[in-house]
């Protein structure tokens, strides 16, 4: 799982890169923060896309991390709880 934080001054640039990663299956849990939680081939080719298609447009003013949170333990609160558990509807 990945979590992805950016903030980019550009609209436009700002627009197509929160597109591109609803595109790869990215949730919004923030305005500016995603989570990704898919199969490591999207996940490679999501990054492959960053690198290529917009890495090379962000400005000094911009930021963007991406976070491997695999290895580390996290703790959930308030609506995040639930994302990771199943819900049956009768």
């Amino acid at each position: 799982m990945l979590v992805i934080s950016y903030d980019i001054k550009d609209d436009k640039l700002r627009t197509k890169f929160s597109k591109m990663l609803a595109k790869y299956g990215a949730i919004r849990l923030q305005f500016s923060v995603y989570e990704v939680n898919n199969t490591n081939r999207v996940i490679d080719n999501m990054l492959i896309a960053i690198e290529d298609m917009f890495s090379k447009k962000f400005s000094g003013a911009d930021s963007v991390i991406i976070f491997d949170v695999a290895s580390v333990k996290l703790k959930k609160y308030g609506n995040a709880i639930h994302r990771d558990v199943d819900v049956v509807y009768f």
